[in-house]
C-alpha cells in the first residue's frame, strides 16, 4: 500500500515533466482514494478502461491519454461527465503521462518499443528528444521489415516506399508523429516509423527516399505505459494489471 500523494511525488520526479510543453497536464488528473493498493494501466482513458479497471479493483489507473485536452470544450458534459462521474463516484485515481511518457529514456513508449522491435536507440532529437533513432544489425529490405513490425505488434502496417529498398538506419516516434517526418529526413535514416499517417507523409516519404511506416498510434503506444506500471508496482509492492482495450487505429 501507499499513498497516492507518494505515489505521484515519486513519479512527477520520475518523469520529468517540467521539461515538457504539452498538450495536457501531466500526473494526478482526477483524485480518488488516499490509499493505492492495485494499478492498472492502459492506453486511453476511455470508458470502457475505466469499467474493466472498476472491475479489477483498481485503485489507480494509470495511461497515457488522459482528459483536460488543449483547446477541448472546457464544459463537463457528455462522455466528459460520464467519465469523470464514473472516477469519482468510484473513488478511482486517474493518472496520465503523455509527452513525458513518450521521450523517457527508460520507461518511455519509444524506447519500448524499440525494445520489442529489437532496435536499441543509440540517440534522440527533436524538441526534448521525442525522437528516437538506431541501427539495425544488418540490412533488411523494407517488405522484410514491415513484415518483422507486424509480428511483432500482431498489427499490419501501411508502408510506403519501394519493398525491395535496403534499410538499415532507423527512426522512430511513436503515435501521432508522422510530422516529424521532416526530422527523420534531416537525420539521413532509410526508415521512419511512427503510428498515424497523413496525406502528406505519403509525398515526403517517396520524395525523399526516406520510406515510411505507419504501425498504429494505439499498438505503437502500448509499452511504455507496462513499463511504468510494472516499475510502480515493483517499488511499492502493490498489485498490477495492463488492460489492453484494443483500438484499430
Amino acid at each position: 500500500m501507499v499513498k497516492i500523494n507518494d505515489l505521484t511525488h515519486y513519479t512527477q520526479q520520475l518523469m520529468q515533466v517540467e521539461r515538457f510543453k504539452d498538450y495536457c497536464p501531466n500526473g494526478l488528473q482526477v483524485e480518488g482514494k488516499a490509499e493505492i493498493r492495485k494499478i492498472v494501466t492502459g492506453v486511453t482513458a476511455s470508458m470502457a478502461l475505466l469499467e474493466a479497471a472498476h472491475e479489477a479493483n483498481a485503485d489507480l489507473i494509470l495511461v497515457h491519454h488522459g482528459y483536460f485536452w488543449k483547446n477541448e470544450d472546457a464544459r463537463v458534459v457528455g462522455i466528459k461527465r460520464n467519465r469523470l462521474a464514473f472516477l469519482l463516484k468510484n473513488d478511482i485515481n486517474l493518472l496520465a503521462y503523455h509527452l513525458p511518457l513518450d521521450a523517457h529514456v527508460e520507461f518511455g513508449n519509444n524506447v519500448q518499443l524499440g525494445r520489442v522491435l529489437g532496435i536499441a536507440p543509440t540517440g534522440f532529437t527533436g524538441e526534448a528528444n521525442i525522437i528516437a533513432y538506431g541501427t539495425l544489425p544488418k540490412p533488411i529490405s523494407l517488405k522484410n521489415f514491415a513484415a518483422h513490425i507486424e509480428t511483432a505488434l500482431q498489427r499490419m502496417p501501411l508502408v510506403i516506399g519501394d519493398a525491395q529498398k535496403m534499410v538499415q538506419k532507423v527512426a522512430w516516434c511513436t503515435g501521432g508523429a508522422q510530422g516529424y517526418i521532416d526530422a527523420a529526413i534531416e537525420l539521413g535514416v532509410d526508415v521512419y516509423i511512427s503510428g498515424e499517417i497523413s496525406e502528406q507523409t505519403t509525398h515526403q516519404a517517396l520524395e525523399s527516399g526516406v520510406s515510411y511506416i505507419s504501425a498504429g498510434h494505439h499498438v505503437t503506444e502500448r509499452y511504455g505505459v507496462q513499463a511504468l506500471g510494472e516499475h510502480l508496482a515493483e517499488k511499492f509492492n502493490l498489485a498490477y494489471e495492463f488492460i489492453d482495450i484494443n483500438n484499430p487505429v
